[in-house]
């Protein structure tokens, strides 16, 4: 796979404190890479290294093949969780002044900012005060300025922060379009509600390591433990029966309003599928079947609990 970043071992410590402790990660080209994990777990840390603010105390950033210098950074937009703008300026002035920061000619500049501002919904402030701004409105604009030169890698660190729904998902579909337009994106988050929408891979650190990655589909298949779900019409005596010897656990649910009764069933091998539904098929009629694949939630919670089993932490030292 092509990847356009990877970080290779990196260790970095304040003080007595390990922030990274031999985390590597490898950021595949035109993606939405997540990196997930609780407040404090590393993640903002990463992100600081990628944008060469600091520089990791062991290990190295590959950026398109070569390791990372200051020069990349014109490819790299970064959206920091701490935003920063200067209040008194007006917010059409300030945005240009980045953009020129950024290598834009002042006319393709304000060409490129008047098209953003109609997207966003944001063209009356054009001429009104940072100061003046609501949060979610500062964040639209700094939204802007990061993605104004279309760099090869954007990093948004916490971007629903202070958003309403609306706005939120106004910039979720920006995110995506940024993608399908080729721009790779770094999202780095502790909310898993957004993940399952935008992610294609991801990474969760927790307490400084890299304890888990992948796609977000192969993860929840691999989490999934093979759970179905189906609901029927028929004897569950007959239907546990019939599929007793592809299963290794068989739970009986309710019935629901239209007569129709439930079960979940987790199968003993991924092939059995099929099987399974015919087996199912010739005790009870059924009327539907699916996998129960679990939220990326339950992943994290999942995969933590059985690091910190692994690692003999206890809840009290979390």
């Amino acid at each position: 796979m092509d990847n356009i970043l990877t970080a290779e071992h990196i260790v970095k410590d304040y003080a007595k404190h390990r922030a990274l402790d031999d985390v590597s990660i490898s950021v595949p080209r035109g993606k939405i890479y997540g990196l997930l994990g609780p407040n404090g777990a590393g993640k903002t840390t990463l992100i600081r290294i990628i944008n060469h603010i600091t520089a990791p105390d062991q290990g190295q950033v590959i950026f398109n093949g070569h390791q990372l210098t200051a020069a990349d950074i014109v490819n790299i937009g970064y959206l920091p969780e701490e935003r920063g703008l200067y209040k008194k300026m007006k917010v059409g002035e300030q945005c240009l002044f980045f953009a020129r920061l950024k290598g834009l000619d002042k006319k393709e500049a304000e060409r490129s900012l008047h098209e953003w501002f109609d997207r966003l919904d944001i063209a009356s402030w054009w001429d009104k005060k940072v100061e003046e701004l609501s949060k979610g409105m500062a964040q639209k604009v700094q939204f802007i300025v990061t993605v104004l030169h279309r760099p090869e890698l954007l990093i948004f660190d916490e971007p629903f922060s202070g958003f309403d729904p609306i706005n939120a998902g106004i910039l979720k579909r920006e995110i995506l379009k940024l993608r399908d337009e080729g721009a790779t994106v770094i999202f780095s988050t502790h909310n898993m509600s957004s993940v399952e929408e935008l992610c294609d891979d991801i990474t969760l650190i927790n307490r400084s390591r890299n304890i888990l990655s992948g796609s977000v589909h192969e993860l929840r298949e691999r989490f999934s433990n093979r759970r179905y779900e189906l609901s029927f019409i028929g004897d569950p005596q007959a239907l546990q029966a019939a599929v007793g010897g592809i299963t290794t656990s068989f739970e009986l649910g309710g019935v629901d309003a239209n007569g129709y009764a439930t079960a979940t069933a987790a199968l003993a091998d991924a092939d059995a599928v099929r099987a399974f539904v015919g087996a199912a098929n010739g005790a009870v009629m059924l009327n539907s079947f699916r996998h129960l694949l679990p939220s990326m939630d339950e992943i994290f919670v999942n995969a933590v609990e059985t690091y910190n089993s692994e690692h003999s932490i206890t809840p009290d030292q979390q």
